[in-house]
Parts: structure tokens; C-alpha cells; sequence
């Protein structure tokens, strides 16, 4: 079973947002030396774990609409991240831009891709590039 299965449905995101391509829900993911000392110092900040497996070294806070990712020794730096068909209610959107297609769109648009989705695949997949300091970007869509 998708953990994402019992997350409220919305048919779209808001009509009016900015922005000209739908990346979905962001959050900031973060490499952390121990996972339950950094659990409890964003606790103290008022973050609340919604999602996550702690004992595979990774955890999902919030507070309001901040998302924050807590991953130990899962990625090498701190990460932007988009999840494609989630709001940052943490509502599942029926209709949404598919992450092969923002790849799509980047690639044509010039941007050099680090790791690819199966443009002919479907379903969950991802992609990964580099903004122009070095600062990775994970669009990492989950259903």
C-alpha cells in the first residue's frame, strides 16, 4: 500500500498560483548526522513528524505549510525538493503535470539533468539537476 493512499484528493491545485511550470508540494531535505537529535531540535521549533520511516533513516516534519525532510546518510547536501500531485496541504491532486513531463519541459529549455525519469514510464518516478551554484533539486513525484 502507497503511504500517500489515505491523503485527502483535491481535483487541481488553486487557479491563479504563479509560476509556469506545476512542480507540486516543496520541501527542503536536509543531511543530518543523527536523525533523533535533529527530530527533537526542529520539535522544539514547533515541527510535528507526519511522515517517515525512522528506522531507515529518514523522517518528514511540519509545521503549517513547511515541509522539512530529515535524511541520514541518504543524500550529500541539503536539496530542494518538489513532489508532483501534492499540495503542501499534503492533498493528493487528481490532475497534475507528470513528472516526464516537467522533464520534458526542462530539457527544453536547456537544462542539463542529472538523473532522468523513464520518459516512457508512469507512475512514480523522478528527476534530479543542479542550479547554477551546485544546490541540488529533486522533483520526485509519488504517484
Amino acid at each position: 500500500m502507497n503511504p500517500f493512499d489515505d491523503l485527502p484528493v483535491v481535483d487541481s491545485v488553486p487557479a491563479g498560483m504563479p509560476g509556469t511550470i506545476e512542480l507540486g508540494a516543496f520541501s527542503v531535505s536536509l543531511d543530518v548526522a543523527d536523525l533523533d537529535a535533529s527530530r527533537a531540535f526542529y520539535e522544539k521549533l514547533g515541527f510535528e513528524v507526519t511522515g517517515g520511516a525512522a528506522d531507515q533513516g529518514w523522517l518528514i516534519l511540519k509545521n503549517g505549510e513547511t515541509t522539512l525532510g530529515l535524511f541520514h546518510g541518504m543524500i550529500e547536501k541539503p536539496t530542494l525538493t518538489f513532489n508532483p500531485g501534492l499540495t503542501g496541504q499534503m492533498q493528493r491532486v487528481r490532475s497534475f503535470t507528470d513528472v516526464r513531463e516537467i522533464q520534458s519541459r526542462l530539457e527544453d529549455a536547456g537544462l542539463e539533468l542529472v538523473e532522468r525519469a523513464d520518459p516512457t514510464g508512469t507512475g512514480p518516478a523522478h528527476l534530479v539537476l543542479h542550479d547554477p551554484d551546485g544546490n541540488p533539486i529533486l522533483i520526485d513525484q509519488f504517484f
